[in-house]
């Protein structure tokens, strides 16, 4: 697994996840959370790479980088922070299967999109704070799943150190790691 250009695709599961980095996140701090899905699911996963590293300035649909892997048939599209609100506005039309969310909530209104989606929390994130997820769930569909991991912070879906104004992580990075690939592979998988 690699940012977007370079993917592993394992042909026993036809699925794939474009993952978008949180704000000022390299890409790469995103790979040993996800590489559990990869090795354990085999699923194709594709972390973007957007322009100054915030997603916002970054205007590719979920065609530009579906194209580095054709031979997936089953697209899902997902991010951190805010870079799942940018993964939210990716999926309107984009022929994506689902959504997932880390530490993250839409900005706008998915509630009829039929997508499959999966929302998870970090119990002491305090920037993405559960509450607020729990607020903005009526943009979802209503058959989405909410998941909040103990002991988690806002900075526990990647590996990119301490965020200012996060709260205090509990669990360590290989208990995240399990977590989320139990959580995605049972979406993905």
């Amino acid at each position: 697994m690699t940012p977007v250009g370079d993917s592993i695709n394992l042909p026993e599961n036809p699925t794939g996840l474009i993952f978008v980095p949180g704000a000022r996140v390299e890409a790469h701090a995103y790979m040993t959370q996800l590489s559990g899905v990869v090795e354990q699911h085999g699923v194709t996963v594709l972390i973007t790479e957007p322009t100054l590293n915030l997603a916002f300035f970054d205007f590719r649909g979920v065609n530009d980088f579906t194209s580095a892997a054709p031979d997936i048939d089953r697209w899902f599209v997902g991010g951190h922070s805010l870079g799942g609100v940018r993964a939210c506005l990716m999926t309107p039309n984009s022929g994506v299967e689902g959504l997932v969310l880390f530490g993250s909530y839409c900005a706008n209104d998915l509630s009829e999109s039929g997508l499959q989606v999966l929302s998870v929390a970090g119990q002491n994130d305090l920037l993405s704070t559960p509450a607020t997820i729990e607020q903005n769930a009526a943009l979802l569909p209503a058959d989405a799943r909410f998941i909040t991991i103990e002991g988690a912070n806002h900075a526990s879906f990647g590996d990119y150190g301490p965020q200012s104004g996060d709260g205090e992580r509990t669990n360590t990075s290989e208990q995240m790691r399990d977590e989320l690939t139990a959580l995605l592979g049972a979406l993905l998988g």
